[in-house]
């Protein structure tokens, strides 16, 4: 009788057993993709780079673009992304600049552009401790300053250490230089400034976003990416051909990929086509 008893109870446990791997093996695709470990960094946005905006609205956004290159391309991609924007004032920057860049690891802070450092958002203001609104496409390369518009276009505007903004400058992009103090992996020179590795395709992208926004149509002048430097106050920034390769050589990420989406749900209501698609640079510029 007691063996008996103790084989039912191996059966038993046996079947307990295999039910527990059963039970394992439905879990494990409900948590497929789930990270294993805490994302840090940039890349600790959801893996839905582009939530909210599913395919079928990428094709309906950007329908009028399809099937075109070159100048048709950029022509028609400038017609989608002016359409029914709204346009920010200067102050309100500040505060689409705590949503756009909003450090994912910590909601009460950004991440500032050239440094990558985390700080408070409340750090805001003009002392060389705090952080402030960069213009990266120059705000005197086309003489168009804090005006609603190209000034206060939050595609191209990102939080950035005052004294490092300072040391930018109105300066094109381009490579070499020295270490810039206070962000290390950028550069600078008497007339360019090269960004750290990690968000060098994001400056590319939003120097051609402007190159396509404005394009002279409105009471603003026709900004155009060139491969100068030492463009001064014309319309013009470059190295259009150092920008090319830093497209290629630094893609979207989810942190660029999201905030392009928060601009587009929050704030201006249009979206940077470089980030949706990165392969029209090379549609466009060639």
């Amino acid at each position: 009788m007691e063996i008996t008893r103790t084989a039912a109870r191996r059966r038993t446990l046996a079947a307990l057993a295999g039910t527990a791997v059963i039970a394992v093996a439905v879990q494990i695709p409900a948590t497929a993709g789930t990270p294993t470990a805490p994302e840090t960094g940039r890349a600790a946005h959801s893996a839905s780079a582009k939530a909210g905006f599913s395919a079928a609205a990428d094709d309906e956004y950007y329908k009028d673009a399809e099937g075109k290159t070159g100048e048709e391309l950029k022509t028609a991609l400038h017609t989608i992304i002016s359409k029914g924007v709204t346009t920010l004032s200067y102050d309100e920057v500040w505060d689409a600049l705590k949503e756009t860049d909003k450090d994912p690891k910590n909601s009460g802070n950004v991440i500032l552009l050239y440094s990558g450092k985390s700080d408070s958002a409340d750090n805001n203001g003009g002392d060389t401790s705090q952080w402030n609104r960069e213009h990266v496409w120059a705000k005197s390369h086309g003489d168009f300053g804090t005006s609603n518009g190209p000034g206060t276009d939050v595609h191209h505007l990102r939080p950035t250490n005052v004294k490092v903004n300072s040391i930018r400058g109105s300066k094109d992009f381009d490579k070499g230089g020295e270490e810039v103090e206070g962000a290390p992996g950028n550069f600078t020179d008497e007339d360019s400034y090269e960004p750290r590795d990690e968000v060098k395709g994001d400056v590319a992208r939003m120097i051609l976003y402007m190159d396509v926004r404005y394009e002279g149509d409105d009471d603003f002048a026709d900004l155009e990416a060139n491969d100068d430097v030492n463009n001064g106050s014309k319309p013009n920034i470059g190295r259009i051909s150092v920008l090319k390769e830093w497209s290629e050589q630094d893609p979207p990420d989810d942190f660029e990929k999201n905030r392009n989406q928060v601009i587009f749900d929050k704030f201006q209501k249009n979206r940077n086509p470089f980030i949706d698609h990165p392969e029209w640079v090379k549609e466009i510029y060639k």
